[in-house]
């Protein structure tokens, strides 16, 4: 088996994520995505799983 990226994988997974996810969108000020990139670096982990979990611990809090 190749390692090319079939057709069949593409379409599989642009359906995967239409199905599974949902696209959120900032607009944030120069500067911002630098200083998160570089947070979510030194957490170990990717900007959006630093993001998601950041935001996840905000509403945890705000309902306790």
């Amino acid at each position: 088996m190749g390692d090319k990226y079939t057709e069949a994988q593409k379409k599989a997974s642009i359906k995967y994520m239409q199905d599974k996810t949902d696209d959120i969108r900032l607009r944030v000020p120069k500067g911002t995505k630098e200083r998160w990139k570089a947070a979510a670096e030194k957490a170990g982990v990717s900007m959006t799983k630093y993001v998601l979990d950041t935001i996840e611990a905000a509403i945890e809090a705000q309902d306790h």
